[in-house]
């Protein structure tokens, strides 16, 4: 069944994505009119302190609310409630990464069929959960630690290196297949199901919001596209490594926008509120000089911190060979001045496999493939995330492949 399928008659074509951040719930509507999503309603709220902790649901009945809110804002500008929604997940807990597996083929002139396939595919998805599960409870403690998995896609398909879309028919030794997983908590998947169905919706998909933005800006790109993404939000930064046009993973830490506010509540004796305001109009360049001296003194050791947390987390990145060159950037903490400046100015890439110093970009509205806001009032680069999930609800829409169809299920018990 595909996902408009599951959308029914009279929501068909329509649908609401929900980026549940730190700092705001995200809501967006859109229909899909000529292979394209264009965004017909937005809505925005701002969670409390207590919501939301590192990218994590820790106040359901808070969530709730907010979603509604936002979602009110939406269904009046685009005057349609479809009642399915894809909602975007994040934090240091969500696993996402690329499992490569080679199968050496006994006879590699008889033509490869499904049920060959099906035994590839088995084996990356087995062999990724297990690591998956392997590194969270390791990172938590919990040794029988109860994931879930959240998404996978197949994103490369070698048949004696020539790339392929579908390797039924064809000869040739060592079939190469990738695929993105990405796992989660069973915790933090039902806080979101809870979510959904509290607000009487039916969650038609869970997306990683570092792997949305990156299928929706590089991998739609070509097959040669290769950058670094990072997702400065609220509470987490996100970051996505594609090489040559695959996705070789995702990774978290959870440092964000609302940590430099903290700072600023703390170094100046001033409210949350207050210092978000203050934040905010230090990264528009609206304060005064004195006043900005003292905002950026009091965000440069946090500034370090966070490029510490960049290094540390691109070093994980153990099986790429050369880490691509170019760095895009987006999320509300994004637009703070230092994180550019830190990144285009410090010579923190050294000792990491770069062949160069990496350029430092803005993802640009105008960049998410497929997406359109009829709306014009998406303007802000916390825009980019709920766009990049509306994209990602593009590929339920055409018609499935054999290998996502493989895919689909042999990845079924992972998500029960």
């Amino acid at each position: 069944m595909g996902f408009w399928d599951l959308f029914g008659v009279s929501n068909k074509n329509s649908g609401v994505v929900l980026d549940i951040g730190t700092e705001f719930v995200k809501a967006l509507i859109f229909k899909v009119e000529d292979k394209t999503a264009r965004i017909i309603g937005c809505g925005r709220a701002r969670e409390k302190l207590t919501d939301i902790q590192g990218g994590v649901v820790t106040d359901i009945e808070g969530v709730v609310e907010n979603c509604r809110k936002a979602l009110v804002k939406a269904e009046k500008m685009a005057k349609i409630a479809p009642t399915r929604v894809v909602m975007g997940i994040a934090g240091e807990l969500v696993k996402g990464m690329t499992t490569t597996v080679h199968y050496d083929r006994a006879h590699p002139r008889k033509k490869i069929e499904f049920s060959e396939l099906k035994t590839i595919v088995e084996k990356v998805q087995g062999r990724a959960y297990a690591k998956a599960r392997e590194i969270l409870s390791t990172e938590t403690g919990h040794k029988e630690i109860d994931i879930k998995l959240v998404n996978a896609a197949i994103v490369d398909v070698q048949i004696d290196g020539y790339r392929v879309v579908n390797p039924i028919g064809f000869q040739g030794k060592d079939v190469c297949v990738s695929v993105f997983n990405a796992f989660a908590p069973i915790v933090h998947l039902g806080a979101l199901q809870t979510v959904a169905d509290e607000l009487g919706l039916e969650l038609a998909a869970i997306t990683p919001e570092p792997y949305a933005v990156a299928k929706a800006v590089g991998l739609e790109e070509s097959s040669d596209f290769s950058a670094i993404f990072m997702d400065v939000g609220g509470g987490t930064t996100d970051i996505a490594v594609v090489c040559n046009g695959s996705l070789e993973g995702t990774k978290m830490f959870a440092i964000g926008g609302r940590t430099f506010t903290k700072r600023l509540a703390d170094t100046m004796s001033i409210s949350f509120k207050t210092a978000e305001e203050m934040k905010i109009s230090y990264a528009k360049g609206l304060l005064d000089e004195k006043t900005t001296k003292m905002v950026r003194d009091a965000l440069n050791n946090d500034c370090q911190v966070w490029l510490s947390g960049v290094q540390l987390t691109l070093e994980e990145f153990e099986k790429v060979d050369f880490l691509p060159s170019r760095i895009l950037l987006c999320g509300g903490a994004s637009q703070l001045p230092d994180l550019k400046k830190i990144l285009d100015e410090d010579d923190w890439q050294v000792g990491l496999p770069f062949t160069k110093k990496p350029k430092i970009e803005f993802i640009q509205l105008d960049q998410i493939s497929n997406v359109e806001d009829v709306t014009g009032v998406l303007e802000n680069p916390i825009d980019i995330t709920p766009m990049a999930l509306a994209n990602v609800a593009l590929d339920y829409s055409g018609k499935v492949t054999i290998m996502d169809n493989i895919l689909n299920k042999m990845t079924i018990s992972l998500r029960s």
